[in-house]
């Protein structure tokens, strides 16, 4: 199955396409605030480069938050747009789940955290070592998380990189394997057999996962 899967939620926007399983192709970019412009050419390039056109896209993937907000809307309204039009089913995985399975099997605890970018929080869920869900996700200070979780674990996201320290103040034994947190070929390779299989939804079902609300401030006059 041709699967393109697109994340929009952070400055590294990233689009991937997956055939049968495996990812042919990725376009990794950093759009701090420029996501609607990028992420179309982007998704067009792909597709060009592998040598389809995207009436071969069987089905869409997308990454629905937490994160940027614009960006969280930015990727739904792309992804529903593109399968609305095609009439291809949709999957949709937080970036927390992404994020977790990145680390599959690195410790018996996953901890995956998205840089909440206001004070000092985090959008954080558990994992066990399979990165299934155990508890969140939840807008936390990082501290707070990692002095909860018991036994080995380890962390992963933009989230866990900016406030490290004070995970490990709150978990000493924290570990914080290396991975890249550009996420649309993982997402790639996990929607592909769920869309096979029959798992997908109409672009309407789509929802975003937001955990408070949007940081939206009056201009100044």
């Amino acid at each position: 199955m041709k699967v393109l899967a697109v994340d929009t939620t952070s400055a590294r926007e990233s689009v991937a396409l997956a055939v049968d399983g495996v990812v042919v192709g990725e376009v990794r970019l950093r759009a701090v605030d420029a996501h609607s412009r990028r992420v179309l050419p982007a998704i067009a390039f792909l597709i060009e480069s592998a040598g389809l056109a995207a009436r071969d896209v069987e089905g869409y993937a997308v990454v629905v938050g937490p994160g940027s907000f614009t960006g969280v809307r930015v990727g739904l309204s792309t992804v529903q747009g593109l399968a609305l039009a095609a009439a291809r089913p949709c999957f949709g995985l937080s970036t927390l789940d992404v994020l977790a399975a990145t680390i599959r099997g690195e410790a018996p605890t996953l901890v995956a955290m998205v840089d909440a970018s206001r004070g000092d929080q985090v959008f954080a869920a558990v994992y066990d070592a399979e990165a299934r869900l155990l508890s969140g996700p939840e807008a936390v200070a990082p501290e707070e998380i990692a002095s909860r979780v018991e036994g080995e674990a380890a962390f992963v996201g933009d989230g866990a990189e900016r406030y490290r320290d004070a995970i490990r103040r709150g978990k000493p034994a924290s570990r914080f394997p290396a991975r890249g947190l550009y996420l649309a070929a993982t997402l790639a390779r996990l929607a592909e057999p769920r869309l096979a299989a029959g798992e997908g939804v109409l672009p309407s079902a789509l929802r975003p996962v937001y955990l408070r609300a949007a940081d939206i401030r009056p201009s100044g006059r």
